[in-house]
């Protein structure tokens, strides 16, 4: 099966790069958000574009998804490796099962300190928005909340990531 895309980067394995966010408080509580006319939660993530690094991405998807700019996070660390999953037949929605464009993702995870205040999170940046509400969770609280298929992926980045946690305030 050929896996293609214009603007996305899909390996030969049919892998989409992809970054996934963790922004972080000082109480250690992470941010979640809601997918629009969704009710599924999850972290900020999107596509690595061609041409573009995987920072250049998080820092555009932070942007684009949660409305934050550079000035208002500081980046703690990634995870060292790419984290894959596939997205299960299932829950793949028309487009992708009409186009086959990948069969899952490859993310780098990064973790974010928020600096700014809680009023510079923006969720209506983009022309349409990914998420409609977002709030202050738990830092181990994603594990109990996301899909089936995604729950390896953070727990290995919420694993990873953790010993970069800044000390609580």
């Amino acid at each position: 099966m050929q896996y293609h895309s214009q603007k996305q980067q899909i390996d030969q394995q049919g892998y989409r790069k992809n970054v996934g966010i963790i922004v972080c408080n000082n109480q250690h509580q992470v941010l979640w958000a809601r997918r629009a006319k969704h009710d599924g939660w999850q972290f900020p993530q999107g596509g690595v574009e061609r041409g573009e690094s995987a920072l250049d991405a998080a820092f555009r998807e932070l942007h684009e998804e949660v409305g934050l700019a550079s000035a208002h996070v500081k980046l703690l660390g990634s995870t060292e490796n790419w984290l894959r999953y596939e997205v299960p037949y299932a829950t793949k929605n028309q487009h992708y099962l009409t186009t086959k464009q990948f069969r899952g993702q490859k993310q780098r995870w990064f973790l974010f300190h928020l600096l700014a205040e809680e009023s510079c999170v923006k969720l209506d940046i983009a022309k349409n928005p990914e998420f409609d509400r977002w709030r202050w969770v738990d830092y181990w609280r994603p594990l109990a909340e996301i899909v089936e298929f995604k729950r390896g992926v953070y727990k290995k980045a919420l694993t990873e990531l953790e010993s970069l946690l800044p000390a609580a305030v």
